[in-house]
């Protein structure tokens, strides 16, 4: 009997070394990506690491050029397009240097969109100033899809009345990305239901990938010494920090603690000197972009971890996927993704209690650490249960096999709507 053909994917997304999660999202996937699927790794980036050709070939696209046939005839020897399902993926983030181009593409071509992030009114904002993502497209689509509510929002923004965070919690911006969607794969279920709601393309729902490292399934953190705490990752305003900060100064004196905060920050001098103010800065180091063998050393140390949000628009967390990795405890906001995670795996702070909440918290880490391992153990178990990539792939394959049977839904839905544009075309 002949197994079934495998479906052919064209993966379109940031490849590491690019310092964003989702680069390292494509790569804890690609084994079982590779075994799944007849894959091609393409991106925009001018160079990648060149350990990703042990898994699949590379190939680089121009955002404004490549075309269907292109993506078709890549690597044919026979110079003939494949007969079996073949579908072009594009992992859309909302950090400008690595997706921009990738917006421009998916205004003209189909394409299954993995949405990593509803709010990317920033992202597009940000594109935009630079020249890389065209104002009269950005305009003429939010008026598609919000009237003149959306085009008085953006000119409030341009007028200095409004920013770009606060246009997003009213029109999230993921929208721009659906002209030629032919379906959507989100991570949460707030992101699944807003694609649902514009009822234009098929949406899938599967948990974020992580790969579990291999480690005993409890990690003893120290007796010895002050309670370790950390934050890390692209640090904005949303994420807390001068919160944290806040939370902590009172407990100087009485709980014996030091933080260490790793990645991008936002605005690293004004950090600094907010800690000195508040009189912790020698119970803070602020250590900037570091190696994940460094960071993850750190997880394994940590009584607590701060993964906070507010404001959250839905996404899910890859750093949560770190955290429970290196089985550590942390504390997250309870709103969006975080708010439907079971509460035996994380600790849940109220966002109209934070200050009093973190401080209640620290107190009981320091009383009684037990309390964590069980927090911690709990997410370790989810991990390796729910998000493994080998789970994963098998859905992208199954997604990429429906390509050309969504890309008749998508649209017909769009024409009921009123929403189409060009006809959307298998590559």
């Amino acid at each position: 009997m002949i197994p079934p053909r495998k479906p052919r994917v064209h993966w379109v997304s940031p490849l590491p070394n690019a310092q964003t999660d989702i680069a390292h999202y494509t790569r804890r996937i690609l084994p079982e990506l590779a075994e799944a699927t007849d894959l091609t790794l393409w991106t925009d980036a001018p160079d990648w690491d060149r350990e990703l050709y042990d898994f699949a070939p590379v190939r680089r696209l121009d955002p404004d050029r490549v075309t269907p046939r292109d993506f078709a005839m890549a690597g044919r020897a026979d110079g003939k397009p494949g007969q079996g399902p073949e579908a072009v993926f594009v992992n859309i983030g909302n950090a400008w240097p690595f997706h921009a181009g990738f917006l421009r593409l998916l205004q003209r071509i189909p394409s299954i969109v993995v949405l990593h992030d509803m709010a990317i009114q920033e992202c597009l904002f940000d594109a935009m100033e630079r020249g890389l993502f065209p104002r009269d497209t950005y305009e003429a689509e939010m008026a598609r899809w919000h009237g003149q509510a959306g085009l008085d929002g953006v000119h409030a923004v341009y007028k200095g009345e409004m920013s770009e965070s606060d246009l997003a919690h009213r029109f999230a911006g993921f929208e721009l990305t659906l002209r030629h969607a032919v379906s959507v794969l989100t991570h949460t279920p707030v992101a699944r239901d807003a694609v649902d709601a514009t009822a234009t393309v098929p949406t899938y729902l599967r948990d974020l990938p992580f790969r579990p490292s291999v480690q005993p399934p409890e990690v003893i953190r120290s007796g010895i010494g002050p309670m370790r705490l950390v934050q890390f990752g692209y640090t904005g305003p949303n994420r807390r920090l001068q919160n944290v900060f806040e939370a902590l100064a009172p407990l100087v004196g009485e709980v014996d603690f030091h933080l260490d905060v790793m990645g991008k920050l936002w605005d690293p001098a004004y950090l600094r000197n907010r800690a000195e103010e508040l009189g912790i800065g020698r119970h803070v180091t602020l250590h900037g972009f570091v190696e994940e063998d460094f960071l993850d050393a750190k997880l394994k140390e940590a009584h607590l971890v701060f993964n906070l949000r507010n404001p959250t628009m839905g996404e899910a967390s890859g750093s949560q996927m770190r955290i429970w990795n290196a089985a550590a405890p942390s504390v997250v906001t309870d709103l969006g993704w975080y708010a439907d995670l079971p509460d035996d795996t994380v600790f849940k702070i109220d966002p109209e209690n934070e200050l009093a909440a973190l401080q209640d918290l620290i107190r009981r880490l320091a009383a009684d650490p037990g309390v964590g391992r069980g927090i911690a153990t709990a997410g370790r178990a989810r991990l390796e249960a729910r998000h493994g990539p080998a789970r994963y792939a098998a859905a992208v394959a199954e997604i990429a096999g429906r390509f050309n049977k969504d890309a008749a839904t998508a649209l017909k839905t769009r024409a009921m709507a009123g929403l189409a544009h060009q006809p959307v075309r298998s590559p």
